[in-house]
């Protein structure tokens, strides 16, 4: 069985990225033969459609599943139309969440695990933009 795990780096020893749509690669392990490659998420940088795209990415690489920290509702959609199975929650390395994959410890996901644009990064805080703060009355 292929599964994608989303990833910070190119091997087993890199980090599970919590954020499928913006993780910098996807490690694509074979679970029979313990084989493994890395491809470059494209999504990464995007300005919109980061969940989408990744997800595309995920599907031509012809895996049974997905190994990430959280999910999207648009990812989430593309890859369960595709009959992509998406475990959730995983962390540590990709190769501690092969092996949580392995042992049942990871939780299979039935909808979204993130809001849209979670994953962005574009500091929709309270940031100072606009007005009605105090002291900004006439004088």
């Amino acid at each position: 069985m292929k599964v994608a795990v989303s990833a910070t780096g190119q091997g087993t020893e890199a980090l599970v990225d919590p954020r499928f749509g913006r993780c910098p690669y996807f490690v694509i392990y074979d679970t029979d033969s313990g084989s493994y490659y890395a491809v470059p998420n494209p999504a990464q940088a995007a300005g919109g459609g980061a969940g989408i795209q990744a997800a595309q990415t995920i599907v031509a690489q012809g895996v049974s599943a997905v190994i990430t920290g959280n999910l999207g509702p648009n990812a989430f959609q593309v890859l369960a139309a595709a009959g992509i199975k998406c475990y959730v929650g995983a962390g540590g390395t990709v190769q501690e969440a092969i092996e949580a994959f392995r042992q049942g410890k990871l939780s299979l996901a039935s909808s979204a695990t993130a809001p849209p644009h979670a994953g962005g990064g574009w500091g929709g805080g309270r940031g100072g933009c606009g007005g009605g703060g105090q002291g900004r009355g006439r004088w």
